[in-house]
């Protein structure tokens, strides 16, 4: 048995999953107790319980560092969720701060996860994949990813996530 077939047989097989949607329109809709919708966080809430792991949080933030940096460390050590996928922010504008707001917190980043991504992205909208600013990385034995905020890039990148989790939370954990 290869080493990495080795350790996702070894790893967790009841992992939770914490997704943040990182969105001042839909912050501001839900603190005004306004109907909102969110179809990313929806999207990617379907694709993880059909892969057999539990949804531990779902969280909706404001565009700001500090917000959302408290709710991935709330996901983490009040929620004790194994993994926390943030979905928006991840963009050029002047409000997307969630790479800005994660980096400075992860342990160890997973570079290989942002050009992959960008790489299967790439052959779904061409050159427009170098805007993503994709993240992922550990933070005190967890998994963190950033994700652009639409439907169709959670899709890729829990393409590429779900299948690793335990191989990753494994040697996290060690």
């Amino acid at each position: 048995m290869k080493p990495h077939e080795e350790h996702r047989s070894k790893g967790k097989k009841d992992i939770s999953i914490s997704i943040i949607t990182v969105s001042t329109s839909r912050y501001e809709k839900m603190k005004k107790n306004l109907p909102f919708k969110d179809e990313t966080a929806d999207t990617a809430a379907k694709i993880i319980e059909e892969t057999g792991y539990t949804i531990k949080s779902r969280k909706v933030v404001d565009d700001h560092k500090g917000l959302i940096r408290l709710e991935m460390l709330k996901s983490i050590y009040e929620d004790g969720s194994d993994v926390v996928i943030l979905t928006g922010g991840t963009g050029l504008s002047s409000r997307d701060v969630t790479v800005e707001a994660i980096k400075p917190l992860l342990d160890k980043e997973l570079e290989g996860f942002a050009e992959i991504f960008r790489s299967e992205s790439f052959k779904e909208v061409g050159s427009a994949a170098y805007l993503s600013r994709a993240l992922a990385g550990s933070v005190d034995g967890r998994l963190v990813f950033c994700l652009p905020g639409s439907p169709e890039a959670v899709k890729l990148g829990l393409k590429l996530i779900l299948p690793e989790l335990p191989h990753a939370l494994y040697i996290v954990g060690t």
